[in-house]
């Protein structure tokens, strides 16, 4: 297992179908003592290394999947800066040579967190962290 790693995790802690992800923090804070989750904010300027896990709530899926191509999420509309989403920074920073590959752990709206949870533990386990 890899000793340090950092996964970068996004929610909004005000909206009951976007913050699974932060739900789960202190319960994988547990589970994986030497994972560092760190919680970004999509506006904000990303110090991230070449190669980004992110868990983020993602739309339009029922279970937990690991995607490991941004091609197939569709973007989200953008109307103004405000609209700035995850996907369009990652994307950007793609685009620029900053990030060299991104696996993202999307977990579904609306889901029961302890069946999530046991997802992404088994996900980090044998594609992540092997």
């Amino acid at each position: 297992m890899i000793t340090r790693m950092t996964i970068y995790v996004f929610g909004n802690p005000d909206v009951l179908m976007d913050s699974l992800p932060l739900r789960l923090l202190p319960k994988l804070r547990e589970y994986f003592p030497k994972v560092v989750f760190e919680v970004m904010d999509p506006a904000e300027e990303w110090n991230v290394p070449e190669d980004v896990v992110v868990l983020d709530t993602v739309e339009g899926i029922s279970d937990v999947v690991l995607f490991d191509d941004l091609e197939k999420f569709i973007p989200a509309p953008r109307l103004s800066m405000h609209d700035f989403d995850a996907l369009a920074n990652v994307r950007f920073l793609k685009k620029l040579g900053k990030i060299k590959s991104v696996k993202v752990i999307g977990v579904p709206f609306g889901t029961g967190e302890q069946d999530v949870f046991e997802k992404v533990v088994r996900i980090l386990n044998d594609k992540i962290l092997k």
